[in-house]
C-alpha cells in the first residue's frame, strides 16, 4: 500500500509530481500559483486539495471551488482552471494514456507527429 498526505507532499510550481501510474490511470499532484491558469486540458477528475479555483468549460459554464471539491468530467470535455489563490490540485488521468498522448501512439504515429511538428517549426 502507498499513501500520501496531499497537503504536505513536496510539489513545486510548474513541476507536477506523479504520485502513481498504472496501465489504466495516472495520479498527479500539482501546485498552481495564484493568478495562473492551467490551460485547456482533458483530465477525468480534479480534486482541489488546497486553495481556491475557478473551473471554466468550453461551453461557458463555470464553477468556483475550494478545498475538498471534486470535479468529474465527461470524456473529451475540455476546461481551464484559474487559481484564485495558490492551489494544490490532485488530477486523475483515466484512461491512461489517453488518445493523442505519445504513450498511446504507435511508432508510426509518433513519427508522423514529429514530422508535422517540424513543418511548423520556425
Amino acid at each position: 500500500m502507498e499513501s500520501w498526505d496531499l497537503k504536505t507532499v513536496d510539489v513545486e510550481p510548474h513541476q507536477p509530481r506523479i504520485l502513481a501510474s498504472a496501465e489504466d490511470a495516472r495520479t498527479i499532484l500539482l501546485h498552481l500559483p495564484g493568478g495562473e491558469e492551467l490551460q485547456e486540458h482533458e483530465v477525468a477528475r480534479v480534486l482541489v486539495v488546497d486553495g481556491d479555483v475557478e473551473v471554466a468549460l468550453q461551453d461557458g459554464d463555470s464553477a468556483d471551488a475550494g478545498p475538498g471539491h471534486l470535479f468529474e468530467f465527461e470524456p473529451g470535455e475540455r476546461r481551464t482552471i484559474l487559481a484564485r489563490s495558490d492551489a494544490r490540485l490532485l488530477m486523475v488521468l483515466s484512461p491512461w494514456p489517453g488518445d493523442g498522448h505519445p504513450g498511446a501512439m504507435s511508432l508510426e504515429e509518433k513519427s508522423e507527429a514529429r514530422e508535422r511538428a517540424a513543418e511548423h517549426a520556425p
